[in-house]
């Protein structure tokens, strides 16, 4: 697992710097009009971040939605086909059609891990265009899926213990972000790769208080554009 999470971290690095390559070249004038009108598109960003998310994360299907999105757009252009206005204007409610694919597919995923659907050990919050407060109060918990979309949730684990051994939250962040609160004595490591965002630790640590040996949460994921907090009281 260690050496999937250090091959996407290098995936990562070389596409921003592809990227950083490629808007040089542009301001010095190197491309071609004729290359630079296809290379700097709307359909490129899309195909960049889904090649990001199937390197970098084990539930690919954000990735590949997005991948094939740009691609189905992209191609006609590149191969001088006009797309009628009609089918463009269908960007959107493909978006949307996308979106709630991944929201279902991250869902079952959820379901398929817990091996049932309201498990109160492992949560599935999705927040999109809005958002409110959660309290966990599983004595058992494992950890789960946060999806943030243009929204955000405030996640209160303070009264929840944790399930021995690792337990992973999977954060998805896009134009929004969510707030967790844990105990003081909880472990908890931040793992997740921000573009344009970022997750912060704001915790309070304090060098009296005895940690949960055997106890682990981890959050990891992708934002982008938007990202999270972590605090304790």
């Amino acid at each position: 697992m260690e050496s999937n999470r250090n091959l996407g971290r290098a995936a990562i690095g070389i596409v921003l710097i592809l990227i950083g390559a490629a808007f040089v070249a542009k301001t010095l004038n190197i491309f071609p009009y004729q290359i630079e009108k296809y290379l700097f598109t709307w359909e490129i960003i899309l195909i960049v971040l889904g090649v990001i998310f199937i390197s970098t994360r084990e539930n690919k299907t954000t990735g590949w939605i997005l991948l094939i999105i740009g691609i189905l757009f992209w191609i006609p252009d590149v191969l001088h086909f006009h797309m009628p206005y009609s089918l463009r204007r269908l960007f959107w409610p493909m978006a949307l059609i996308a979106v709630g694919l991944l929201i279902i597919f991250r869902s079952g995923a959820a379901r398929r891990v817990t091996g049932q659907a309201n498990s109160v050990d492992y949560m599935d919050d999705v927040s999109i265009f809005g958002g409110g407060d959660k309290v966990i109060t599983s004595e058992n918990f494992q950890g789960g899926k946060v999806t943030a979309i243009f929204g955000g949730s405030k996640i209160d684990l303070t009264s929840a213990k944790l399930a021995p051994g690792q337990n992973v939250v999977d954060i998805f962040c896009l134009f929004g972000g969510s707030t967790f609160i844990v105990p003081e004595n909880w472990n908890v490591k931040v793992d997740a790769i921000s573009i344009l965002g970022g997750f912060s630790d704001k915790r309070r640590i304090k060098a009296d208080v005895t940690k949960d040996v055997g106890k682990e949460l981890v959050i990891k994921g992708f934002c982008m554009f938007g990202g999270g907090e972590l605090k304790s009281y």
